[in-house]
């Protein structure tokens, strides 16, 4: 199928349907992205013990600050290309192509080496009890590997979607995810080799999801076109600064969501196994549903980038409200279905009371409150389509972080109990909405001004 076929035209007609066509496929890519650490924890809970389910939950936040950084960037390439499509330049897309294809092989390349190094000292900050310390330990040193397919993944990904191909990134991950479950499989049940097998068959899909999309952009033609040989004789150094510019700051933001959920996760280690092993898989239900809420703030940004581009306010503003009222619907359905089949999803990682009733727990007080998440993406997204990075990013960092750090040391701290840690959740994502809707409207505001003052000069 000719990449044009994929594609979608974000310009003109009606935007709903559009929306849902980018949406779903995203959406069931980041469920696949997840379905890589739902994998790993079931078959570790199952076949092997509770202490190496544990290990990988306690794993997830560290994971999450560092592809954070990866995702973040990469929605500065989606961005940069996206617009320069919108402004019908094929020469600057493609050239921001090449650049994001540099920074994610250099970015992967400087994240796995820290990472590598930094193993040891993450172990103590989080305070991982010694009977997982050893499963955790193995299970990062062997997944940091993977973290340069990671990020080139991700960044081939950003430029899928900049022209409305979402479906291309999908099958490249759904070929990587079935691997993943085989892979396991094989590792734990055949060669007993535990948590290193897990982590090695995760890293190696890695690596086919990124090859995938490698080899399918270097044989695509137009703006999208990877020459990989003359990717760092074509590197365009704007280009590279507008994607730090609009990324870093989602970067940032997604490494200090990340940040503060580690001490959320340290205060968890401080329940004991059972918690963390309750928590992970709460945790490996409900994120599933991040990744539909996550699909509908990244269509915003980029059905905002192109229109944007085209110098179509109005239709930027309809997509922001569409985008909302879509993920909003969307995340209520999910929420229902997971709390309906709350004990029988629960079941799936293990047998033991205790740790059953810890992940419902986890449950009630995350999953019920997702629908502020949704509206949170939404806004974020769509601020970014328009190149208004920072300060939405500054206010979901100051929110959400300054919020769940003050909680773990003063409300845990006086009540040290898991569905009060929990609570922490949606009393954060209040915040941070009502900061983020404030900001909002002041942006829009100032793009009214801004428009008015350019129609009187003319």
């Amino acid at each position: 199928m000719a990449l044009g076929s994929k594609s979608i035209d974000m310009l003109h007609g009606p935007l709903w349907n559009k929306i849902i066509i980018f949406a779903l496929p995203l959406a069931f890519t980041g469920v696949l992205q997840q379905l890589f650490n739902t994998a790993d924890v079931m078959v570790l809970g199952r076949y092997v013990s509770n202490e190496a389910m544990a290990a990988v939950g306690s794993s997830v936040p560290f994971i999450g600050l560092i592809i954070g950084l990866a995702m973040g960037l990469s929605l500065g390439a989606n961005v940069v290309i996206a617009r320069f499509l919108g402004m019908g330049d094929t020469e600057k897309a493609n050239r921001a192509v090449q650049t994001a294809f540099v920074i994610a092989v250099v970015l992967g390349l400087c994240l796995m080496s820290i990472g590598e190094l930094g193993v040891n000292q993450l172990m103590e900050l989080l305070a991982v009890p010694e009977s997982v310390e050893g499963y955790a330990r193995t299970y990062l040193r062997i997944y940091l590997l993977g973290l340069p397919f990671i990020a080139i993944y991700n960044f081939l990904s950003a430029a899928f979607r900049s022209r409305g191909d979402t479906q291309t990134p999908l099958f490249a991950l759904a070929i990587a995810s079935a691997t993943n479950i085989v892979g396991n499989l094989v590792t734990v049940l055949i060669f007993d080799m535990g948590v290193a097998g897990v982590a090695l068959s995760t890293t190696v899909s890695n690596g086919i999801a990124a090859s995938i999309l490698f080899i399918r952009q270097v044989k695509i033609e137009g703006p999208l076109h990877l020459t990989p040989i003359k990717s760092f004789k074509m590197f365009d150094y704007e280009a590279c600064r507008i994607i730090f510019r609009i990324g870093l700051p989602a970067a940032i933001q997604g490494m200090v969501f990340s940040l503060s959920n580690l001490i959320v996760q340290s205060a968890i280690n401080s329940l004991g196994p059972d918690a963390m092993a309750g928590s992970v898989a709460g945790f490996t239900i409900e994120i599933n549903i991040y990744c539909f809420i996550n699909a509908f703030g990244l269509s915003a940004t980029t059905f905002i980038s192109q229109n944007y581009g085209a110098k179509n306010l109005e239709r930027c503003r309809r997509i922001t409200w569409v985008a909302m009222g879509l993920n909003f619907l969307a995340t209520s359905i999910l929420i229902a279905g997971i709390m309906i089949f709350s004990h029988q999803l629960l079941g799936l990682f293990t047998s033991k009371a205790e740790i059953l009733e810890i992940g419902y727990l986890r449950l009630l007080w995350v999953v019920l409150p997702e629908g502020l998440n949704s509206m949170i993406e939404t806004l974020s997204g769509s601020m970014r389509g328009y190149g208004y990075s920072l300060p939405p990013a500054l206010v979901t960092v100051v929110a959400i972080c300054s919020v769940r750090v003050i909680w773990v040391y003063t409300a845990f701290a006086y009540h040290p109990t898991f569905d009060w840690l929990m609570a922490v959740y949606p009393v954060s994502w209040a915040v941070t909405g009502l900061g983020l809707l404030f900001l909002y409207f002041h942006h829009q505001k100032k793009l009214s001004l801004k428009s008015d003052r350019l129609s009187k000069a003319l």
